[in-house]
């Protein structure tokens, strides 16, 4: 026999390069306007948005009730002028700055290191004073304070004198006063980044109260992270958090207060501390000012079995309960997340929107605002309301998203609905089959604050109520952005995404399925990609992407939206290789009814329910007999990495090989908020034993029989490395091979786009699933390159 026959086949750099070239940062760049975010101008009815061109990007000023539209200003003279300012180049279609402030003079921006104004009818650049706040800051409504942080405590700062207050006095180390928990997933990340975050603070409309909290993490335990290589020394660096665990008796609380600014009077909450989780009740969106004299407050319990909406009064800190809500499982008042409680306080607190599960869907229904009590259903029916978008209390409506409304077609396509307040009507505006985004304000988490991005969120509703933005997608064609009345009917057509660019590089859409559950009954969705370079007369491996929620989904139902463009690119680079890569949705996944979301809660020993993955990939097979069952692998990040471990463990004979990165390998190990809300509180048996037992994977470690690959970063303040090292140890003391992968710095979501585990992961399944050779030392470039 030929010695060199007998050889796996080796892929070239080429084919590296056609596979890095469907990387998603690579893939932003190849794609044009895949949705517009939309920023209205004050309370008109006129708004502007960023348009991308090939040469560039250009700014758009729209008139709502006509369509019209137009260059937002001179981008021509705006450069010229800006040249000559600072005297570098500026060209027209490439303008060194993303968001415009217009006035009726012409527009404010910030570029180069300053911020500018350009006239429009001088057509010169002239530089203004920059923002009274900083980002680490929280400007008053009036402009007349900021309000930060400094030694623990709560000051204010008067913006025209710079004359310095301070409104606190007793704030210490783990005792401090607006203050973001160390439990929010990225305390230690921001530390190392020099990013200060705001104070969490709301100011009344009225500029005249703030409502804050101190933060009580005392009696928290520690968890440590060791930083090896850090920068400029060979000397680790120890990195310190407080971070509750499942079952531990102490957690963070917070206790909210009312700060009357003129005064400097605190007025205390009457009421027991809250739970601090995963970011604090005001940085999650969980408070508000219903007017001046009320502060609204959710207030979930431990494990999150029932939650209460709180109103509070600033001027005396009394505290009733409005609304209460418990379940057996958890209690939500949204799917996904993120983004803000479908709960609004309308007529002056006189009714309250409320979001319920009560009947195994989610629903809204409306109450008295004053004594809690139930006056009508707003929505029912078997279907999900999704974001609660605009209420106009003077017609009486609101408008939502919705998924499921509509039998036949993908329930997780959110469509956009209208109803009444007392629940006669309801309509549904966007009535063509895809996926539906609103952009709407939403709290920005602390793990996505960064000061270079603190800016105002875009909102698809025009403050009128009279006009809506919505970008119509789905994962196999280009996504179409359309300007509507609030009745539904078309303005005018803003954009459809260019993905000219896409197609010619090789881009090959993804294509949606449906399966049936392991119980034969209950519908499943996901997604395959496919090599561009596709014969179905060749049988290719498998590779299961997986992300078992409970909290989020893993297929994409978007084309290149900017938050799923990861999980909507990332499979085309695995394919590239010779593999089909599938990802589906199971149940315990949430968007859909109660029940088939609680099929996560206390079964995180089968993550996803892999069953229904193993159910899905085997109906597919039978349809499309290039699907080779025989060499199956599957791979996630953080939840998917515990899942990709449990399913080689606990399914040998079917998952071959592996990659898993950051999981939480045993949630014993991980945020008490997390754990205790999908497992229930932990319970100690007498033998020393606990319900939380059955999830870990480091006790099935014996029954390794595939390949896998781990790897954590040693900064991850999310996901700490320990649990990937404590099941490193397990396998070692099982005898199992293994590969370990850390990177040094990373912390978590560093890991899932590190360029160089990226390859090294696609080294691992070109060997393992697919029998080939990597083209030897290959270097995949960043984001930033």
């Amino acid at each position: 026999m030929d010695q060199q026959a007998s050889l796996p086949p080796r892929l070239t750099a080429a084919d590296y390069a056609r596979a890095e070239a469907f990387l998603p940062w690579n893939m932003k760049k190849r794609v044009r306007n895949a949705e517009i975010r939309p920023y209205w101008i004050g309370d008109s009815d006129r708004f502007w948005y960023r348009r991308e061109r090939v040469d560039g990007h250009e700014f758009v000023l729209v008139e709502a009730a006509s369509g019209e539209r137009g260059p937002a200003f001179d981008h021509a003279a705006l450069a010229k002028s800006l040249a000559e300012a600072t005297g570098q180049s500026v060209r027209p279609m490439r303008l060194p700055f993303d968001f415009i402030e217009p006035e009726n003079a012409g527009i404010g921006f910030a570029a180069l290191g300053g911020r500018w104004f350009f006239d429009a009818k001088t057509a010169t650049c002239r530089k203004v004073r920059p923002p009274p706040a900083s980002p680490s800051e929280s400007a008053s409504p009036d402009g007349v304070w900021v309000a930060f942080a400094r030694e623990h405590n709560l000051w204010l700062r008067k913006v025209a004198s710079g004359a310095e207050r301070r409104l606190t006095q007793d704030g210490i180390e783990a005792y401090a006063y607006a203050k973001s928990p160390d439990s929010n997933l990225s305390a230690i990340s921001h530390r190392l980044a020099g990013i200060a975050l705001p104070p969490a603070v709301l100011w009344s409309p009225d500029s005249r109260h703030l409502v804050t909290h101190r933060l009580d993490e005392r009696a928290v335990a520690t968890l440590h992270l060791l930083q090896s290589v850090p920068s400029g020394s060979a000397r680790p660096v120890l990195h310190i958090q407080r971070i509750a665990m499942p079952g531990e008796a102490h957690v963070p609380l917070l206790q909210h207060l009312v700060i009357e600014v003129a005064s400097g009077r605190i007025v205390e909450a009457l009421t027991a501390p809250q739970l601090a989780g995963q970011g604090s009740s005001i940085e999650r969106g969980h408070v508000w000012w219903g007017d001046g004299a009320t502060v609204y407050i959710l207030d979930f319990a431990r494990a999150e079995k029932s939650v209460r909406m709180l109103a509070l009064d600033a001027a005396g800190g009394g505290v009733r309960t409005v609304i209460e809500e418990r379940a057996e499982t958890f209690v939500e008042l949204r799917h996904g997340p993120g983004g803000r409680p479908n709960v609004r306080v309308i007529g002056g607190g006189a009714e309250v929107i409320w979001f319920s599960q009560k009947d195994g869907w989610g629903h809204l229904y409306l109450h008295d605002g004053r004594t809690g009590e139930l006056k009508n259903r707003i929505t029912e029916g078997s279907f999900l309301v999704r974001s609660v978008l605009h209420v106009d209390p003077a017609q009486r409506e609101i408008y939502f998203t919705a998924g499921g409304r509509d039998r036949g077609i993908d329930p997780y396509w959110r469509k956009v609905y209208r109803a009444s307040l007392d629940g006669s009507r309801l309509e549904c505006l966007t009535p063509d089959d895809a996926d539906h985004t609103v952009f709407q304000q939403a709290p920005v988490a602390p793990r996505d604050f960064t000061p270079d991005k603190v800016l105002p969120q875009p909102t698809g509703v025009a403050p009128s109520g009279r006009f809506f933005v919505a970008t119509a997608s789905r994962i196999d064609v280009p996504s179409v952005t359309s300007l509507s009345r609030a009745d539904g009917t078309l303005v005018a057509t803003l954009e459809t995404a260019d993905v000219g660019e896409a197609l010619g590089q090789g881009w090959r859409w993804p294509e949606p399925f449906t399966v049936k559950a392991a119980d034969g009954v209950t519908d499943l969705y996901g997604a395959i990609w496919l090599p561009s370079h596709f014969d179905p007369a060749r049988r290719y491996p498998v590779l299961d992407l997986i992300y078992p929620g409970p909290q989020r989904t893993q297929t994409p139902k978007r084309s290149f939206a900017a938050d799923e463009l990861t999980q909507y690119c990332m499979p085309q680079v695995f394919a590239e290789l010779g593999i089909v890569v599938v990802a589906i949705d199971g149940r315990g996944t949430p968007y859909r009814s109660k029940e088939f979301h609680d099929v996560a809660y206390q079964t995180q020993h089968d993550p996803g329910n892999l069953g229904d993955h193993i159910a899905g990939l085997q109906a597919l097979a039978k349809r499309r007999p290039y699907m080779d069952l025989e060499r199956v692998g599957i791979t996630g990040h953080s939840g998917g990495g515990f899942a990709s471990v449990r399913a080689m463990l606990a399914h040998p004979d079917f998952y071959k090989v592996a990659v898993a990165s950051s999981g939480n390998h045993d949630q014993q190990g991980y945020s008490f908020v997390w754990g205790e809300k999908y497992i229930g509180p932990v319970v100690r048996r007498p033998d020393g034993t606990s319900n939380y037992d059955s999830q870990v994977n480091l006790r099935l470690a014996e029954r390794l029989q595939g390949k896998l690959m781990l790897a954590y970063g040693d900064m991850d303040d999310n996901v700490h490395g320990a649990l990937t090292l404590q099941l490193a140890d397990a396998l070692i003391k099982a005898n199992k091979d293994f590969e370990l992968v850390v990177l040094p710095n990373a912390n978590h979501p560093g890991v899932s786009s590190h360029p160089y585990f990226i390859r090294r992961k696609m080294d691992f399944f070109l060997r393992h699933l697919v029998g080939a050779e990597p083209p030897g030392e290959y270097n995949l470039k960043g984001p930033g390159s």
